[in-house]
């Protein structure tokens, strides 16, 4: 397989059973991505949309997703950024950098789920309303 240059938005509420390595498959309803790997190793990848994990921006055009793809757990070990729909390298990471990644990784959907199981205080909704008047 040769591997994309670039990704198409492709927007569907579940993903298909055969991947296209050029397409880039959203489902907003499950707030979620999925791509074959952009290096030709033909496994497919899936982005989590959430604050903690990746973010979307689509332009009418093309797509861009934040932060980069690193597949560490994959053999081909690849790393890129997806922007404006090119697919951009970027270097090989050493297995301590790859360590390091990773458990970062963890903190930040850790300390997130914690912030999402906090009650939240009905005083914080007067800070947002507090000029509005009917």
């Amino acid at each position: 397989m040769t591997p994309p240059d670039t990704l198409r938005p492709v927007f569907t509420k579940t993903f298909p059973p055969a991947m296209d390595a050029g397409g880039l498959y959203i489902s907003i309803p499950y707030r979620t991505c999925s791509h074959l790997c952009c290096c030709g190793c033909g496994h497919e990848i899936v982005t989590p949309l959430s604050p903690a994990q990746w973010s979307l921006t689509y332009d009418g055009e093309n797509v861009s997703l934040t932060p980069s793809i690193g597949n560490w757990s994959l053999p081909c070990q690849s790393h890129y950024w997806i922007r404006a729909s090119r697919v951009r390298w970027s270097r090989r990471y050493t297995p301590a950098e790859i360590d390091q990644n990773q458990e970062r990784d963890r903190r930040l959907l850790a300390a997130h789920d914690r912030e999402e199981q906090r009650p939240r205080r009905r005083a914080s909704l007067r800070r947002y309303f507090r000029f509005w008047r009917p």
